[in-house]
Parts: structure tokens; C-alpha cells; sequence
């Protein structure tokens, strides 16, 4: 039976439930439908934290080798985890309009194909970082798949409200593993980059929550806008926004970083609680969108200017 995939082209289903691309697709559909398995924007923002805490420890440039080698790793182990996330969400991605031209959520891959490809990208990365950085970094990164594969998307996603708030820790350890693949150690500025990231995972997400909540509802997801509803997720929003900002200004006052960083986090800062208090005082999904799409170039860039400060420090 023919159906429709992303690209317009036509897929034939075998028996198994599994797929093959049709000639219009060829290997090159499939080869893409392999990387979209790995979801690379999610990987990119990955990278961008665990380099910044790379350049922390190093207080300056790290070595252009480790910088390499955890750069592969941490895309391996990432896209890893995102790949066996298809696996597991296979039921829900099928119903949500955002995810149900996924390529497992299509019949394009098939959902065992999905899973060995994850576990074969975590057992490389897994080997890459230990051989080549050290045991720390390695298994600082497995536990950030295991935890997001097993306790968030296995468990807390379909159970609790608070799914985001714990399970944001799977997401909060890429600085960790740079700052460990640097000094073989995970110490007090590793851990501050962990809770900055932890607290910026609920506004983020909840943020994107509110622009499809409706396709929460439907798949049966308890995300914090179909339980609680709009007005209590916006103030939720904006109190974790605060406790964000804070976080991050008061890292300020530690060794680790200088003035580049605190006046850029600061100006950063300052637009983010901008977007969530307008959010908050006039919902509209517009809003929510604005502050979606900020708080990733927020991330991205509050990383990048520890960066640039670990180089040009004062």
C-alpha cells in the first residue's frame, strides 16, 4: 500500500510493518530519514553547551583534538538517545500532527531498524570517549541517554505533569561532559552549568507546550497546559524564567567567568523575562511561539559568550 511521506514520495510497506523507499526516494530519502532519526537541531544546541563548558575548564581554547572527539561522541550519544526516543514514542508521534511524519511515526524506518540504530550510536559513543577522552566523560554521557530514554521518555512523559521539570536533567548534562572531558573531573562550575540548563529546559518546553497542547491532549500526554491550563503554565513560566536569570547572573560572581559574560547575561537575561512577562500578562500562542523560538537563541548564545569570555577574560 502506498502512502505519502514528507518529501511526497511513495513508500511500500512489507509485511514485517517495516518500509522501503520507493525509486523516488532511494537511498539518499532513506539516508535522510536516518539522520532525521537523530533530530540534529536538538544535537547542535547539545553540542553548543557541552563546547561551552569545555572552554570554561579550560579557561581558554581546550585541545582542538578533545574539542573534536567530544564533539563526535556527544553527536553519537545524543542522536543516539533521539533515535530510540522514536522508538518509544512511536504510538504517540503517530497521532500528533507535529510528529506524524516522522520517519518510524511514516512506516519509512521501522521501529527495531530505529532502536538498533540508537543503541549501535550510544555504544560508539561510548567507546570514542573513553578510549580517546576519559571514563568520566563516557559515562557522564550514556547516563544522560539512559535517563532520558528510560525515566523521561519511558516513564515521567506519560505520567506526570512535572515530566519536563525532572526530566530536564537528561538535557542539562552536555556541560558537564565537556567540562569533564577537560579536567577528567566534574566540579562546582560544572554543576552551575547543569542547574542553568536544567532551569531553562520548563519555560522552553512549556513554551512549545502551549503552541500544541491540543496535540498533547490527543495523545493522551499530560503536559502542564492540558492539566493545569493556560493561565497556571504562563505563571509557571515566569517563575522559572526569574529563577533562570538569576542563576545565571549569580554565576557571575564565581571565578569561572568575567564581565563579557555577566553584562551579555544580563541583556540576554533581561529579554527573556521581557517574553515571559508579556506572556504572561496577555497569553496568546503568538507569544508562547516568541518565546520558544528566543529561548533557544537564548541558550545558544549564553553558551557562546562563555566561550568567548573563557578566551578573552577580564
Amino acid at each position: 500500500m502506498a502512502e505519502s511521506t514528507d518529501s511526497g514520495q511513495s513508500t511500500v510497506s512489507n509485511p514485517e510493518g517495516q518500509s522501503k523507499t520507493g525509486n523516488a526516494g532511494g537511498l539518499k530519502g532513506l539516508f535522510n530519514d536516518y539522520v532525521t532519526l537523530t533530530k540534529p537541531p536538538i544535537i547542535s544546541l547539545l553540542l553548543i553547551t557541552a563546547i561551552g563548558g569545555m572552554f570554561l575548564a579550560a579557561e581558554g581554547v581546550p585541545s582542538l583534538m578533545t574539542l573534536l572527539l567530544v564533539c563526535v561522541g556527544g553527536a553519537l550519544g545524543a542522536g543516539g538517545a533521539n533515535a530510540i526516543n522514536h522508538f518509544l514514542d512511536q504510538d504517540i508521534d503517530a497521532i500528533m500532527s507535529r510528529t506524524i511524519k516522522r520517519p518510524v511515526a511514516s512506516n519509512r524506518i521501522s521501529p527495531m531498524h530505529a532502536l538498533i540504530f540508537g543503541i549501535a550510536l550510544n555504544v560508539g559513543a561510548f567507546f570514542v570517549l573513553t578510549y580517546w577522552v576519559n571514563l568520566i566523560a563516557a559515562v557522564l554521557t550514556l547516563a544522560a541517554t539512559l535517563f532520558y530514554v528510560l525515566v523521561y521518555t519511558g516513564w515521567l512523559k506519560r505520567n506526570t505533569p512535572q515530566n519536563i521539570v525532572i526530566g530536564g536533567a537528561a538535557g542539562a548534562i552536555p556541560p558537564m561532559v565537556g567540562w569533564a572531558a577537560v579536567t577528567g573531573s566534574v566540579d562546582l562550575p560544572a554543576l552551575y552549568l547543569f542547574t542553568i540548563v536544567f532551569f531553562w529546559t520548563p519555560p522552553h518546553f512549556w513554551a512549545l507546550a502551549l503552541m500544541i497542547q491540543d496535540d498533547y491532549a490527543d495523545a493522551g500526554v499530560p503536559m502542564l497546559p492540558v492539566v493545569v491550563g493556560e493561565e497556571r503554565t504562563v505563571q509557571n513560566i515566569f517563575m522559572y524564567s526569574l529563577a533562570l536569570i538569576a542563576l545565571t547572573i549569580l554565576f557571575a560572581a564565581s571565578d569561572a567567568v568575567g564581565l563579557i559574560y555577566l553584562g551579555s547575561a544580563v541583556v540576554l537575561g533581561g529579554f527573556f523575562i521581557h517574553l515571559a512577562w508579556k506572556l504572561k500578562r496577555d497569553y496568546s500562542i503568538r507569544k508562547a511561539k516568541h518565546l520558544y523560538l528566543y529561548s533557544l537563541l537564548y541558550l545558544a548564545l549564553l553558551f557562546a559568550v562563555m566561550l568567548a569570555d573563557s578566551v578573552f577574560h577580564f
